[in-house]
């Protein structure tokens, strides 16, 4: 077959179309656990985190909440992956063979996301958030209502394998995905171009400027302690017993356990099993679907 315009044409719209099946048939989860902000420069900076706002009651002047300034802030970070087509397989027709290629291309850029985000919350014991200290620490400084600051946990020790308990249920997200520049299939394919000219080979590649970030750590909680009933009933405790700088529970609700896939059985028994073992007894589980399932090898 000779290779012209419109066979490039047809070859163009054929490999978008595997990348796009690839892509919208992709598992993701980042969007379950992470905020979306839509980047307009080389980075972003989220100066008003440091504060969950509530309502009161209005008794005589509104009270004026000053949310804490803070300068934590996402760099955008520019991705690529290519692939290479031989022009002599176009020539021979033998275009079907790259079909499942292309479509592992838009698998990995939908699942590229999953990467950054699960990626930094396993970083998170040592990577700072806005408040300067590590993601998952002991010490938060929280102020109270006399003025004074006290240290709150999101960590619940341990020195084992990593499990996170979150609460996804708010606009506002335990992580940040950040896009730039969405992903998208870029090629060269034009017969003048040197490249193409000298080795008589077309390029396709995806490029992508996102980032991941943290968002607030009052939303999510890590124990390095063993998966079981009592150290997931001490983080439920842990998180629902939050409170604002005014003193007020932020009604943190856990609904997500997230864990890698070394944890993944300990985590099916604890939220979907009738029943625990104790001490060699069974007992009624009372966690059972009290949080969705997330098992992201990107933790591992």
């Amino acid at each position: 077959m000779k290779v012209g315009s419109p066979q490039l044409d047809a070859l163009r719209t054929g490999f978008n179309s595997s990348f796009q099946k690839g892509y919208a048939g992709a598992p993701s989860h980042w969007a379950s656990v992470a905020m979306k902000i839509n980047s307009s420069n080389a980075s972003e900076t989220y100066g008003w985190m440091g504060q969950l706002p509530s309502l009161r009651e209005w008794i005589g002047d509104r009270v004026i909440k000053n949310l804490a300034e803070h300068s934590y802030s996402v760099k955008n970070r520019k991705f690529e992956t290519t692939i290479t087509v031989q022009r002599a397989d176009i020539e021979d027709d033998r275009i079907g063979l790259y079909a499942p290629l292309f479509q592992e291309l838009g698998r990995a850029a939908a699942e590229h996301p999953d990467e950054l985000v699960f990626g930094l919350m396993a970083a998170g014991f040592a990577t700072p958030c806005y408040d300067g200290q590590y993601f998952f620490d002991t010490d938060h400084p929280v102020g109270r209502p006399d003025g004074s600051t006290i240290s709150v946990s999101n960590f619940g020790g341990g020195t084992g394998t990593a499990w996170y308990l979150l609460d996804t249920s708010r606009p506002m997200k335990p992580m940040i995905f950040q896009e730039r520049i969405p992903y998208a299939l870029q090629r060269v394919d034009n017969d003048q171009n040197e490249r193409v000219f000298l080795r008589d080979e077309y390029l396709f590649g995806v490029r992508a400027r996102v980032n991941a970030g943290f968002g607030l750590w009052q939303l999510a909680y890590a124990s390095k302690r063993p998966l079981d009933a009592t150290n997931y009933a001490a983080a439920r405790v842990a998180m629902a017993s939050l409170t604002s700088d005014e003193g007020r529970p932020l009604g943190i609700r856990p609904d997500t356990l997230v864990v890698p896939p070394a944890l993944e059985q300990q985590a099916l028994q604890l939220i979907q099993n009738e029943l625990l073992i104790n001490a060699g007894v069974a007992v009624s589980n009372e966690w059972k679907g009290t949080a969705k399932l997330i098992v992201m090898p990107w933790l591992s």
